[in-house]
């Protein structure tokens, strides 16, 4: 007896959480940026413009102020982290479409979190925007081993932890740099961006993480758009 026609591969949706899923730029990163250059200027004793300027070169250098810091100045990334993610009043600061959530929901496949930041943050924004559940896993900075995106690493551990292969995923981003070697390695990617154009590296461009609907979801494929085939 032959074998039936074999399932197509359920998708797999990766979304970052900054300026993707909310507007982290109107007064979270502002705070956060503060944080950080509070706690460079405390730990290695300089002048706050010098820390600004320090926070602001590892950024643009490596993608990550943390990175140079881990590099350079053998900062602890976990009591790094800690230090400048502590949000009292998030709730207040979260801007987002409230619609978030029945969007998700309608995607066809599995969804996860590919977040630079750290969980416990991570876990406290999703909580506050009632995201919690609709997400089967938060792939935070701790899983990458402290190696954010861009770097081929954060995607090795994410396809490794997750037993995933490139071509069920749609990376969904504000970062172009990050949609680079997701391309690359096969994966689907959408970014999240007001520019009018559009890179060879990346399949959908929208405004908002709004526009993803599902007429706009059928220029990334039948894996984006219809779900899974069954036999």
């Amino acid at each position: 007896m032959s074998p039936g026609p074999r399932s197509k591969p359920s998708p797999v949706w990766l979304f970052d959480l900054d300026n993707t899923l909310h507007d982290a730029s109107h007064a979270i990163f502002p705070q956060i940026n503060r944080a950080m250059t509070d706690y460079i200027a405390r730990h290695l004793a300089l002048e706050r413009a010098e820390a600004h300027a320090l926070r602001e070169r590892y950024w643009r250098h490596y993608g990550a102020t943390m990175t140079g810091l881990v590099k350079h100045h053998a900062v602890a990334p976990r009591h790094f982290l800690h230090e400048t993610h502590h949000l009292e009043d998030l709730e207040r600061m979260l801007v987002y479409d409230r619609r978030i959530g029945r969007l998700l929901r309608s995607l066809p496949g599995r969804r996860v979190v590919f977040s630079n930041g750290p969980r416990d943050y991570a876990l406290q924004v999703l909580a506050a925007m009632r995201l919690l559940e609709v997400f089967e896993r938060v792939f935070a900075i701790e899983d990458m081993g402290y190696q954010p995106k861009p770097g081929s690493m954060a995607f090795r551990r994410l396809l490794g932890q997750l037993r995933l292969h490139p071509r069920q995923c749609i990376l969904v981003e504000d970062s172009e740099a990050n949609l680079r070697p997701a391309k690359r390695l096969g994966m689907r990617t959408v970014w999240i961006s007001p520019a009018l154009r559009q890179p060879p590296h990346v399949d959908l461009r929208l405004a908002s993480i709004a526009e993803l609907s599902r007429r706009s979801r059928a220029a990334l494929g039948p894996l984006a758009g219809s779900g899974i085939s069954r036999p």
